[in-house]
């Protein structure tokens, strides 16, 4: 008898996450994220009231956080193809053109590596490309 495993979502939110999600909301509306690659505010996952940022074709859509799509850069997604995105905040100032900056709070991406089964289970499923999610 084989175990069953469980698919894991590809990027997941602490409950400090949750926590200014709901600020933001209240402030901003409906949001998303975008995660790229490269230096300074690019290494962040950016937060925008939807709409503000285009999402372009080749970007993947990851999931939602609390409703809220997530994408990540196709070049960047390949490097962390292999990785769950857990979105947590910490102290400090956000990217200039994220919705974070200015609240004293910022987003900041950690991540663990998937497990070989876990990572042959998502393998599977269809890479889903372009906007998704209502962005």
């Amino acid at each position: 008898m084989s175990a069953t495993i469980t698919i894991p979502a590809r990027v997941t939110a602490t409950e400090a996450t949750l926590e200014l999600l709901q600020t933001l909301r209240k402030k901003h509306g409906p949001l998303m994220f975008f995660q790229s690659g490269g230096c300074c505010d690019g290494s962040a996952p950016m937060c925008y009231a939807r709409g503000d940022f285009q999402v372009g074709d080749a970007d993947v859509y990851l999931g939602d956080l609390d409703g809220e799509p997530f994408y990540i850069g196709s070049e960047q997604f390949e490097y962390w193809k292999h990785t769950q995105l857990i979105i947590d905040v910490v102290n400090g100032n956000g990217g200039m053109f994220s919705l974070d900056n200015g609240s004293g709070r910022r987003f900041l991406t950690r991540s663990r590596l998937f497990s070989d089964e876990e990572y042959n289970e998502l393998a599977k499923l269809p890479q889903l490309l372009g906007p998704q999610g209502g962005a």
